[in-house]
């Protein structure tokens, strides 16, 4: 499992990948499914993108196109995702991702792979969609807000070092609204937390805040485990 601030398909997150992939069938399957909104154009950007990152590393590469909830319904589309060594989703917007995700075919695929021993990551919107709150930060509320949850003890902040810079006051915003028993996370570019079942510690080039319920923030850097029970308790 693995958070990623940024980065997905870029040289910052091969040894991510690479970890993720380790012991694993080399064949990563990946869905641009948060930046279906943006149009073809931005999901062909990512699909280049994944399949030369992957082609790189020499991993089968598995371009999934579930862009709506349709799509996620899809058998065809879903029977894709067996048999993967990775499942990755890519950036856009979080609330469309989870929204479109939630309940269907693919989302149950994925859910299976990832139970028989596949590796699941998310980076930007991937990364909140799959813990308790995935929103449209710009138009809050518009899907819910309620994330995939398959990390239910984080909520996520990607683009950490950069966040406030584009959505003011957000980290503010965010504190109240994260459920009892989980911790609100910010994970920085080109970084990410990767969990092995018993933890998580921090990979990549910079670092993972844990914001406590007063808004003071405990730094993490690469190598280091994130002790989130404790917050959480």
């Amino acid at each position: 499992m693995a958070l990623v601030g940024s980065g997905e398909f870029l040289g910052a997150m091969v040894e991510v990948d690479a970890e993720l992939l380790a012991g694993r069938v080399q064949r990563a399957v990946f869905l641009p499914t948060a930046a279906a909104e943006e149009g073809a154009e931005r999901v062909r950007y990512w699909i280049d993108l994944g399949r030369a990152h992957y082609a790189t590393m020499g991993v089968e590469a598995v371009p999934l196109e579930v862009l709506n909830r349709d799509d996620a319904q899809r058998p065809e589309l879903a029977a894709q995702v067996a048999g993967a060594g990775l499942v990755y989703l890519s950036g856009g917007n979080p609330g469309y991702l989870a929204h479109t995700l939630a309940g269907t075919a693919v989302w149950q695929a994925i859910l299976e792979a990832w139970q028989s021993g596949a590796a699941l990551a998310g980076c930007s919107a991937g990364a909140c969609a799959l813990t308790r709150i995935a929103d449209d930060f710009r138009r809050p509320g518009r899907f819910g807000g309620e994330g995939l949850a398959v990390v239910p003890e984080f909520v996520v902040l990607p683009h950490f070092d950069r966040i406030e810079h584009w959505a003011p006051g957000l980290v503010e915003r965010m504190r109240p609204r994260v459920p009892l028993g989980a911790v609100l996370i910010g994970i920085d570019e080109n970084t990410a937390l990767v969990g092995d079942g018993a933890g998580f510690s921090v990979r990549g080039q910079n670092s993972v805040w844990r914001i406590d319920e007063e808004g003071s923030r405990s730094q993490f850097r690469s190598g280091d485990h994130l002790e989130w029970q404790e917050s959480a308790s």
